[in-house]
């Protein structure tokens, strides 16, 4: 049990987790969009999400500790750095254009941990509401739009919706890792719960969560789509109302980041 336990550790700190909840979104856009299977993109997506995640994650931690790294931040640090070849190895894959696309979400993702501006401690994170933001346009940019930009599909009025539904579905996941963390973050990083309290997060969460499922009903002409989003809409507001600033140490690392590995799961099933 002790090892299973640590294995599944590793697996949700070394950012596999939301690598594969990353790379559920793209298939997704897939599967919505009947745009073919596209390995170099989706790999790509997939081990660079892993790399930028422990990046932010633990570049200050290694440059301050390096001499004295626990094992498990070793096996992370060499984890990471195979993920790092192989998000090379499929950037060489990519056709031009795509790479200059992904330049504006990996800047994106660089300045929200790397200090900008010439203070040493402001960076896209630090600054109040604008944390949620970020992420939820990196995920949904480079889960609806790239794959779309990538084999030369115009941008229609259905991606603008499934646009402006997977950022919006993004937020509604962030919230709970924002409830948890409330006691641990600084008190000038005003995010959502901190500003207006738990139970009106919750609110403003199911009210995005309805705003989603209606636009489900633009995005989707089939019901198969539209049962499984009804499923996974009651599964997401389950989970946001349930979470609470004490929170079991994998009900918003594992569960909440499940979601979107869930609902593509569902729709290959059904």
């Amino acid at each position: 049990m002790n090892y299973l336990i640590k294995v599944l550790n590793f697996y949700l700190n070394s950012s596999v987790h939301v690598g594969l909840s990353v790379y559920a979104f793209i298939r997704l856009t897939e599967l919505y969009l009947v745009l073919p299977y596209n390995e170099p993109l989706d790999c790509f997506v997939f081990f660079g999400t892993i790399t930028g995640y422990n990046f932010v994650k633990y570049a200050g931690v290694a440059k301050l500790h390096h001499r004295s790294l626990t094992n498990n931040l070793k096996y992370i640090q060499v984890f990471s750095l195979v993920c790092f070849l192989l998000m090379c190895y499929y950037l060489t894959l990519l056709k031009v254009k795509t790479l200059l696309f992904i330049c504006p979400f990996g800047l994106l993702t660089l300045l929200y941990a790397v200090p900008f501006f010439g203070n040493l401690q402001t960076n896209l994170r630090n600054i109040s509401y604008l944390k949620i933001v970020v992420v939820a346009l990196v995920w949904a940019g480079v889960t609806v739009l790239l794959p779309i930009y990538d084999v030369g599909n115009e941008f229609s009025i259905e991606v603008v919706f499934m646009m402006l539904q997977r950022f919006l579905f993004v937020m509604v996941l962030i919230l709970p890792f924002d409830i948890r963390d409330m006691k641990f973050d600084a008190i000038s990083l005003q995010t959502i719960p901190r500003k207006i309290g738990v139970e009106n997060t919750k609110r403003v969460g199911f009210f995005i969560l309805m705003i989603c499922l209606l636009l489900e009903f633009l995005i989707a002409e089939e019901n198969v789509f539209r049962r499984v989003f009804f499923l996974v809409f009651l599964f997401s507001s389950i989970l946001l109302m349930r979470a609470k600033e004490a929170q079991s140490k994998y009900y918003s690392s594992f569960w909440v980041e499940a979601i979107p590995f869930i609902w593509w799961v569902m729709l290959l099933i059904f």
